[in-house]
């Protein structure tokens, strides 16, 4: 259960970390968009939703003690979930900056299947217990 004061805390400094790169990915979408003469692209765009999202608004929920029939995950589980989490945003930026330059890459499914497959052990690790 969720009670300890200590894992509150770090939910909220994990959140603001989140809120920052999202915050991060927004600009740095919108400064390479601006420089991109017009073209655009929805992964580049939106590349800000998935730490805000998969990163600020899970962990804001474990700090508000809204998610307290679930475990606050351990180091390892909390390693695997972020690894995912970046492994997801830089996906996105990637197949954004491809496609403002007109190319694709089948290579980039591997940031998604790598993504998935971390947060997936990562939720796996949370049901273990010392994880």
């Amino acid at each position: 259960m969720y009670t300890s004061d200590n894992s509150r805390d770090l939910a909220v400094r994990i959140s603001v970390n989140y809120l920052a790169a999202a915050l991060f990915c927004a600009l740095f979408g919108a400064v390479y968009e601006i420089f991109s003469h017009e073209v655009y692209s929805y992964p580049m765009i939106y590349a800000f939703a998935i730490p805000l999202a998969g990163g600020a608004l899970p962990f804001l929920a474990f700090s508000a003690g809204l998610l307290k029939q679930w475990r606050f995950p351990g180091t390892i589980s909390r390693s695997l979930y972020h690894a995912g989490i970046a492994a997801l945003t830089i996906g996105s930026i990637m197949r954004g900056i491809l496609e403002i330059y007109g190319t694709t890459n089948m290579l980039l499914w591997a940031y998604w299947i790598a993504g998935w497959l971390l947060i997936t052990g990562a939720v796996i690790a949370t049901g273990r217990p010392g994880l």
